[in-house]
């Protein structure tokens, strides 16, 4: 019995992430060029208070950002230690993982556009509850501690590479630019393969070994309406707090969850709360200090509970909630030359192409690694 599970749970996995593949390499290049054209320093001046222009601009800046939550939350460190206010500085957060293009694809394709349009809306009212949470609650000493720890213990970053030019048309014009693009995506996945590898092996133990009747107990599918909305808009953080698959990687899992029988909601809320699994809490303890972690888990955790419940109320009303797929893990285990092998074949030479640049113009300094100090080469 274990043996045949075992190999379901690998089977699933490998099904797993042949689904959202393109999509990391596609996030994994957005973040490189990101960070290659857009100066930190730029960003910092104009995020720099707690403004609505400047939550704004965090939001805008997090939907072309990473897709990846662990790239997202270092790309948010570096903006916070730089200046950046604290509001702006999660805004950016929340935007990265939920209102960038790829995540809304990979929804559609494998759950339907109710819940890439759920995520994408959802990816504001996290914005607002959170921003709403923070200023009722600010911990202006709590702030200052984690700005101090950030500068005594460096933030545990790794490196970036921009690009040389005062304007970005200069910046995309520098033969250079897909250089540092490389290289920024080569350094972002060195410092999260091995979260993603793990993430996928759990996803995968939880999709075969756990049967549906346990689902559906945990998600109170036999309780009044309101008890199963608040309940499952509850489990579904806790579930993702576990699994620690990444924004992308987790969708997946949330299609096999939306089929065992959690609300709609409680998808939504496993979807939002990938900022918050338990790799993450680690990055933000190392980042901020514990105090501020918690703070920060506590703020994340009552804003997805408070999204999801939201974006539920309205897709139920509205009468936008689809129909689950029951053959979904059939579905992700079932290889054809549909448009997923297409978009991967598509993709995966992107990834060479870039894994190619990456070693044939290696960064100077050592720099790219978990533990290193950030620095900025300037390709000229």
């Amino acid at each position: 019995m274990i043996v045949p599970k075992l190999g379901e749970a690998l089977l699933l996995a490998a099904g797993m992430f042949w689904q959202v593949g393109w999509s990391l390499v596609l996030g994994f290049a957005l973040s490189g060029a990101v960070q290659a054209l857009v100066s930190k320093e730029r960003m910092q001046q104009l995020l720099g208070r707690d403004g609505i222009r400047e939550i704004a601009l965090a939001t805008g800046f997090g939907a072309v950002s990473s897709s990846c939550s662990y790239a997202a939350a270092a790309m948010s460190k570096t903006l916070f230690k730089k200046g950046a206010a604290l509001v702006p500085s999660l805004a950016f957060l929340f935007s990265s993982t939920n209102l960038v293009l790829e995540l809304g694809i990979i929804l559609y394709l494998l759950m339907g556009w109710q819940f890439t349009v759920a995520e994408w809306i959802g990816g504001l009212v996290l914005v607002a509850i959170m921003a709403l949470l923070v200023r009722l609650t600010y911990p202006k000493e709590l702030v200052e501690q984690a700005r101090r720890h950030l500068d005594e213990t460096g933030g545990h970053e790794h490196g970036s590479v921009e690009t040389a030019g005062a304007t970005l048309v200069v910046r995309l014009r520098n033969p250079q630019t897909r250089v540092a693009i490389a290289q920024n995506a080569a350094m972002d996945f060195t410092m999260l393969w091995k979260d993603l590898f793990g993430g996928f092996l759990i996803a995968g133990a939880l999709g075969a070994f756990v049967p549906d009747g346990a689902w559906k107990a945990l998600f109170l599918n036999h309780s009044p309406a309101g008890v199963q909305l608040v309940g499952n808009a509850i489990v579904g953080p806790i579930i993702a707090i576990v699994s620690f698959v990444c924004s992308i990687g987790n969708v997946p899992m949330a299609a096999i969850l939306w089929a065992s029988g959690i609300s709609f909601g409680g998808v939504l809320a496993f979807l939002y709360a990938d900022l918050i699994v338990l790799p993450l809490l680690d990055i933000y303890r190392k980042y901020y200090g514990w105090r501020m972690m918690l703070y920060i888990f506590g703020v994340f955790f009552a804003t997805m509970v408070l999204a999801a419940i939201a974006m539920d109320g309205a897709f139920s009303a509205l009468h936008l909630v689809p129909r689950p797929n029951p053959n979904i893990r059939h579905d992700l285990t079932l290889f054809s030359f549909n448009y997923t092998f297409w978009l991967n074949a598509i993709f995966g030479l992107l990834a060479l192409y870039l894994w190619r640049l990456n070693a044939t113009h290696p960064m100077e300094h050592g720099g790219g690694t978990g533990g290193a100090e950030e620095h900025i080469q300037e390709i000229s």
